[in-house]
């Protein structure tokens, strides 16, 4: 499955964002999650641009979480579309998060941490891959099966080692 996410839900996910302070909670080491610029109200990063994970999984087009449904997972804050979406993530937050913290697969399997975008998105074997743009995208897909493989092996060497670092 692939989803693009439309412009206007774009800059939506980039307006909720907005903040000028930078927080990298104790929970894990700089760098290994995806996180937006600044912090949520309760004072944590923001993953997945505030985009609803769980909608990732369903067939419509990912939606843009509320502030109002938020969950915390390993020191980092989601957004969720709706109380019921929050829920589910919080009984298995490991079913519904990007791999790679939400970096980039493409740039993890060539040992670099890149943003991952929702709009260049794939599911594979029950689990969310995101891309930093569309051309990236097309180089996975020529070799989807070895890219993850080989992210997923080397993600541990680079986990914790800050993106500016790789």
């Amino acid at each position: 499955m692939t989803t693009r996410l439309p412009l206007r839900a774009l800059v939506a996910a980039a307006a909720l964002t907005c903040a000028s302070a930078t927080f990298v909670p104790a929970a894990f080491a700089a760098d290994e999650y995806n996180v937006s610029t600044g912090v949520t109200l309760a004072g944590a990063p923001l993953g997945l641009h505030g985009v609803d994970p769980v909608s990732m999984f369903a067939s419509e087009a990912p939606r843009i979480g509320d502030a109002v449904h938020t969950a915390t997972h390993d020191g980092v804050d989601y957004y969720f579309a709706s109380a019921e979406t929050r829920d589910r993530f919080v009984e298995d937050p490991e079913a519904y998060l990007p791999q790679f913290g939400g970096f980039c697969a493409f740039g993890v399997y060539k040992g670099r941490k890149l943003d991952g975008d929702v709009r260049y998105a794939d599911i594979v074997d029950g689990k969310l891959y995101l891309f930093v743009n569309a051309q990236i995208f097309e180089a996975y897909l020529q070799n989807r099966e070895e890219v993850i493989s080989v992210a997923h092996a080397a993600w541990p060497g680079i986990r914790s080692t800050p993106a500016a670092d790789l």
